[in-house]
């Protein structure tokens, strides 16, 4: 599961939407997201898992304080990507072994120190300044070791039918996007 800290309607729209469609194509199970809701963005991403398959939920949270002492009480362990934090490829064979169910952090505006004191790890993907969706991608294609690349999705109404030339999308018999491909409805 994935904690976007702080989204901002008009100045983090877009890529806060990048991040969701990152996470839920990288194999995170979801995200939780804190600071304005966004109706919109939820209303994009649950049509792309309609589309794509899934699953994968967006929840708004009004605090993210509430979310980390939720999940950390549950017996959670908290990812916080972080540029300042500990080398990505030294303590992901760590995170990785922790049978814990994950909550990975990424900040937006400035981060409280509250979140880094919570973590359980501070992870630098890279110490220089980069976005949190080129962080989170990194991360969970380390924390998957590739097999994020290869993810099958359940419900899928599209299926893109890799070619070295050319676009090929199947759609499943039945779907509501566009017409059949009159193939046998295997997505």
């Amino acid at each position: 599961m994935v904690l976007r800290l702080g989204h901002r309607i008009v100045r983090d729209a877009r890529a806060s939407s990048h991040l969701f469609l990152a996470a839920r194509a990288l194999g995170a199970d979801g995200v939780i997201y804190t600071g304005q809701r966004d109706r919109t963005i939820e209303a994009t991403i649950h049509e792309v898992t309609q589309a794509w398959g899934g699953p994968f939920e967006v929840t708004h949270r009004p605090q993210a304080a509430d979310v980390l002492q939720e999940w950390k009480t549950g017996g959670g362990a908290l990812i916080h990507l972080s540029m300042y934090g500990l080398p990505l490829l030294t303590v992901v064979d760590a995170i990785r072994a922790s049978p814990a169910d994950k909550l990975i952090v990424v900040g937006g505006a400035k981060v409280p120190r509250s979140v880094f004191a919570a973590a359980d790890w501070n992870v630098a993907v890279t110490s220089q300044p980069h976005s949190e969706i080129s962080a989170l991608s990194l991360f969970l294609h380390e924390l998957f070791e590739g097999r994020e690349l290869v993810k099958s999705f359940d419900g899928a109404e599209l299926r893109v039918v890799p070619q070295a030339r050319g676009k090929k999308i199947l759609r499943r018999l039945g779907s509501r996007r566009g017409r059949d491909t009159g193939h046998d409805g295997a997505v």
